[in-house]
């Protein structure tokens, strides 16, 4: 059974960083791709940050040089960097990989 278990996230002011990992069990995070999803209040969750097996990144343009994905397959962890973080990164972070997805993290940033 595939799990996927996200944490790290709270309250910051903005400006602020935060660190959110996703832990994985059952499969071995290097052999799938990964991605983290934002999904803002009301609205629907998108993709902002993903690595590739081979360890290819990309972002959403929104937070691009502000987020940094990154994994440790020793640890079977991905984690999302969050700096220079704006009330409009406020949102549920979740974590997936290939077809299964955490349960989310929540981030608010207040101005």
């Amino acid at each position: 059974q595939v799990q996927l278990v996200e944490s790290g996230g709270g309250a910051v002011q903005a400006g602020g960083s935060l660190r959110l990992s996703c832990v994985v069990s059952g499969r071995q995070v290097g052999f799938h791709s990964k991605g983290w999803y934002r999904q803002p209040p009301g609205k629907a969750r998108d993709l902002v940050a993903g690595i590739t097996r081979s360890g290819s990144v990309h972002y959403a343009t929104a937070v691009e040089g502000r987020f940094t994905i990154s994994r440790d397959d020793a640890k079977n962890t991905v984690y999302l960097q969050l700096d220079n973080l704006t009330p409009e990164d406020t949102g549920i972070y979740f974590c997936k990989m290939e077809v299964w997805w955490g349960a989310g993290t929540q981030v608010t940033v207040s101005s």
